[in-house]
């Protein structure tokens, strides 16, 4: 078979949405399978379930990636992990980095004791430490630049993810950071600006938790298709990406298949960042037909917090067809083996209304 992809987006099926990313592609005549997240620990088997399904029960996984340590995320893993030998797993351990970190928490004067607190603090990467060490798999450090196969991750930098470790509410010292109220005076300008013209985008000014600015960010360009897979990033891992992009000769805006981060919160995204990544949204309101680029969100159906229709509708202002999982699983492919029984789904609805 010549080269190919697809990505299959699961529906976790839980009262609160999850992410859990399956990925097989060719490339050069080399087939490499890959994990980004598993959903909850109950949703774990589901995931083995469509990979043994879908790509043909295969003994190995090539990588698994930890985007960030929450539970909708990396608690499914432990079934993957388990169940398939796996070449590397990526994921970033706080507690490795706690010589580094020592000196920026008061309360402790042990590094051995700050490392026993972070262990703590991160229970799911812990569990997924321990089954990686019992079975060697190998663990690696996604930092900025690192490769995962043809995935390029695009953040966090080493130094902006220690000082995520010690903004973070879980940890003993917490830094308001006078950035992030200029930064959400900033967005309700602009937002003040745009409503003069069609498509008003109301996000919310408030950040969002600093495990999700930890989110692993990875970008590939596979059949001339440019992805973005960006776990529950927020504005600031998607400006630290999008710096980065010139490096992996990426020009935006310019993506063809966009992982709406965080289930499609507000606090994870603005206008301007969407511009950046997506393309300004043109002065008219552009035909139901005329879209550019597919934007997946996972969501559950259950989950009446996610999607923010104001999400939505930011995607759709830049020609965007936006699917999500709340109707199920979801794949989005280029020259992949026809799956019997599957349809093409039908995007999302333009939302008029949109959350105060």
């Amino acid at each position: 078979m010549d080269d190919f992809y697809e990505i299959d987006f699961l529906n976790v099926e839980s009262k609160k949405s999850g992410d859990a990313i399956c990925l097989r592609y060719k490339t050069n005549g080399i087939q490499r399978i890959h994990v980004v997240d598993g959903g909850f620990q109950a949703t774990g088997g589901k995931v083995v379930k469509h990979i043994n399904e879908y790509y043909d029960f295969p003994k190995l996984i090539d990588a698994v990636v930890v985007t960030h340590p929450d539970g909708d995320h990396a608690g499914g893993l432990r079934s993957v992990l388990n169940h398939y030998d796996v070449n590397e797993l990526w994921m970033l351990r706080p507690w490795l980095y706690a010589d580094e970190l020592i000196d920026r928490f008061k309360r402790f004067t042990s590094a051995e004791n700050l490392k026993k607190r972070l262990k703590e603090l991160y229970p799911n990467l812990v569990a997924l430490e321990e089954i990686a060490l019992r079975k060697g798999i190998v663990i690696k450090e996604p930092f900025q630049g690192a490769c995962i196969g043809n995935f390029t991750v695009m953040a966090p930098s080493k130094t902006r993810y220690l000082d995520l470790v010690v903004e973070s509410e879980k940890t003993p010292e917490q830094h308001e950071r006078a950035d992030d109220i200029f930064s959400g005076l900033l967005n309700v300008a602009a937002r003040l600006l745009k409503a003069v013209f069609w498509g008003e985008e109301k996000f919310s000014s408030e950040p969002t938790s600093a495990e999700n600015e930890m989110s692993i960010v990875q970008y590939a360009n596979l059949c001339d298709d440019k992805i973005l897979l960006t776990g529950d990033a927020g504005r600031d891992a998607l400006t630290e990406a999008a710096d980065y992009a010139p490096n992996v000769d990426l020009v935006l805006p310019g993506i063809d298949r966009f992982q709406v981060p965080h289930h499609g919160s507000r606090r994870n995204v603005s206008t301007e960042l969407l511009d950046r990544w997506l393309g300004e949204k043109p002065f008219f309101k552009p035909s139901t037909d005329d879209t550019t680029f597919i934007a997946i969100i996972s969501a559950s159906k259950e989950d009446e917090h996610h999607p923010r229709k104001a999400v939505v509708r930011g995607m759709m202002h830049r020609k965007a067809k936006v699917i999500s999982t709340e109707i199920g699983c979801i794949r989005t492919q280029n020259n992949a083996p026809v799956r019997e029984g599957w349809t093409t789904v039908t995007p999302l609805d333009y939302p008029e209304e949109q959350e105060d």
